[in-house]
């Protein structure tokens, strides 16, 4: 592996173990209310220190949120002014010695960004803030889900290769009445709720769990199981490049012939396209896609984020790779698929191609050949924030109207999307 895609995939395994230096509930409301004192108390200076971690404090990257309530504090010699989504939203109030801190409000389903600026510099900030809507927390009284012990499955479709994958049931699932699917790429990274350390690597920033479960019990999504999978290892050698950066039919035949039968031998679930999903992220998303593409029988509602519709699988000496797919898309006859795209304005710009164009490219084929489908562009990098922020509204979009009785069904673009122009591009991050 070259050393730039070493750095990659050190930043892709970050992305999901990066951690908000945020806080719950409780502890913005703790903040809040130290925050109305008059004058501010070195209380308040040293919860926001405590809280918010001194370190992220003095890089400037500390922040602290709850639904659409943020907090912000920075040390500082000189008065800092607050900048979010590029936009001047504040100065900061100094509570004690060089900190300083602001309270306010941003919007939720949605990514933020903020960064500071300090006698005329840019200092500190993240891209990378989601605003979780109410559905992404632990509502009271709703019944959770739990996550399946870990399975292992032996490949013949790539020879030899392990594969660990993980069953998420919900507590409306009844054995007698066969679920709905959805399929979750790189999924030892995304079981897990906020407060457990259930994932290998660290509490789910996405909140996977605690979305479903809300979304279930308001009867916005239908009774569904969801199969987070690992890509697999052979000979001690991860296998995720070569099964998820290939856009042949292997991954969609591995899926459809291997793992998706050791699911239905535990579980009783659905066996019609119309009733599986599949997601991925990076290179997971280009995975999610393909299977698809090649399978629309099987999956016919798929959701990518950041996926990667580039020209990656040329390190695997694949002939083919994945910045030819909004190509296939536009030239190819339209296939029965409902779609999200969504993408980060700052995503990779490398020798493979510029992933935020090519989901561009990717969503005006789309919407060029009549697809049902959603693109959301948004701020952030190579990150899962956007899907964090997003994943209330996503799950509810791919699976709206569903209906039990049907086995299929066509899925027609909005009318409202075809009034609509194509995505146009004046300047992405500069």
């Amino acid at each position: 592996m070259s050393g730039m895609f070493q750095k990659l995939a050190v930043i892709f395994g970050l992305l999901y173990c990066w951690k908000l230096p945020g806080a719950e509930r409780q502890v913005v409301d703790r903040l809040l209310s130290l925050a109305r004192t008059q004058p501010v108390s070195q209380a308040l200076a040293d919860e926001l220190v405590r809280d918010l971690g001194a370190e992220a404090v003095k890089k400037g990257t500390a922040i602290a949120f709850h639904g659409p309530d943020f907090i912000w504090a920075v040390e500082s010699d000189q008065p800092p002014a607050l900048f979010v989504d590029d936009a001047k939203y504040a100065d900061m109030r100094k509570v004690a010695g060089n900190l300083w801190f602001h309270a306010g409000k941003l919007g939720i389903g949605e990514v933020h960004k903020f960064h500071y600026v300090v006698d005329g510099k840019k200092v500190g900030g993240s891209l990378n803030i989601p605003g979780y809507t109410p559905d992404s927390y632990e509502r009271p009284g709703v019944p959770k889900g739990k996550v399946s012990g870990k399975f292992t499955a032996v490949s013949k479709i790539y020879p030899g290769m392990e594969t660990n994958f993980w069953v998420y049931v919900p507590v409306q699932y009844d054995p007698n009445t066969p679920a709905t699917l959805m399929v979750w790429q790189d999924g030892e990274r995304l079981g897990g709720r906020n407060k457990e350390e259930i994932c290998i690597l660290c509490p789910s920033l996405v909140r996977i769990e605690e979305v479903t479960d809300n979304l279930l019990h308001q009867k916005k999504i239908p009774v569904m199981l969801h199969l987070f999978i690992q890509a697999g290892t052979l000979n001690g050698r991860s296998m995720r490049s070569p099964q998820y950066d290939s856009v042949t039919d292997q991954y969609a035949r591995f899926l459809i012939d291997e793992i998706l039968p050791e699911v239905y031998a535990r579980y009783n679930v659905r066996k019609d396209g119309y009733s599986h999903a599949i997601q991925g992220q990076s290179s997971g998303g280009i995975a999610a896609f393909v299977a698809g593409w090649h399978r629309p029988d099987q999956f016919s509602r798929v959701a990518t984020q950041h996926g990667t519709f580039t020209a990656v699988a040329f390190r695997n000496r694949e002939p083919e790779a994945g910045h030819q797919i909004p190509t296939w898309v536009r030239r190819e006859p339209k296939k029965n698929l409902r779609v999200w795209v969504s993408e980060g304005s700052e995503d990779y710009e490398n020798e493979w191609g510029s992933w935020p164009m090519q989901n561009i490219f990717l969503a005006n084929s789309l919407k060029f050949r009549g697809y049902d489908f959603r693109f959301y562009l948004g701020s952030g990098d190579h990150h899962a924030a956007i899907w964090a922020a997003k994943l209330p509204e996503a799950l509810t979009w791919l699976w709206r109207d569903y209906d039990p009785a049907k086995t299929s069904d066509t899925f027609p673009q909005d009318p409202a999307e075809k009034e609509k122009p194509f995505f146009r591009v004046k300047s992405l991050n500069r």
